[in-house]
């Protein structure tokens, strides 16, 4: 499959905004008190999860971001 460069503006996108909002969610989960061991346990889990899909969609869209670039300079 070949992917442009907004194909990989789009995943770069997604990725940033899932860094963007988890990291919100840290920030709030670690301000909540009182609740079950299981809550917070859940809720890392989501956490790490959902960063390493970040991560995940970051590399595939710094890679398609690089090989649009290149064939761009071999099509000039």
């Amino acid at each position: 499959m070949k992917l442009e460069r907004k194909h990989a503006l789009v995943l770069l996108g997604i990725a940033v905004w899932n860094v963007v909002t988890y990291v919100t969610f840290i920030k709030n989960l670690a301000a909540t008190e009182g609740r079950p061991t299981g809550y917070y346990v859940a809720h890392t889990i989501l956490i790490v999860v959902n960063l390493l899909i970040a991560a995940l969609l970051g590399t595939w869209g710094v890679r398609a971001y690089k090989a649009s670039r290149a064939e761009q300079k071999v099509n000039a």
